[in-house]
């Protein structure tokens, strides 16, 4: 049950990234901030408790099942480069490099959690 909630989180993050993503994208072409209590601070706020649930769900997974290719740092650094992300695509001044390899190291930790609990699933 523990590893069905994992990947329901994981997915989840996944999911928000990718709109954090494309709302960057949006933000870079119109110059224009996020409102922060209207669009900033719902979204951050929505994406920090899906994202610190997952945390903790997610060291506790790696203590339990050991997976060989993911480890606790990696899920700290995760962890807090969602947190970025989730405010910084709202900001038009947001350097692209470092944004997007945010989003990049964030999704490749996320999908090889997917993929280690799809493979575990198989094996």
């Amino acid at each position: 049950m523990e590893k069905q909630n994992l990947l329901q989180q994981t997915e989840k993050l996944i999911e928000y990234v990718k709109r954090a993503d494309e709302k960057y994208k949006e933000i870079k072409i119109s110059g224009e901030k996020g409102d922060f209590y209207n669009e900033v601070k719902p979204f951050a706020d929505e994406v920090k408790e899906i994202n610190d649930q997952w945390k903790n769900a997610a060291i506790q997974w790696i203590h339990t099942e050991r997976p060989k290719n993911i480890h606790e740092q990696q899920i700290d650094s995760c962890h807090e480069h969602i947190e970025i992300i989730s405010i910084q695509s709202f900001f038009p001044e947001t350097s692209r490099t470092r944004f997007k390899n945010l989003v990049s190291s964030s999704i490749y930790v996320l999908q090889t959690i997917v993929l280690a609990i799809d493979n575990d699933k198989l094996g």
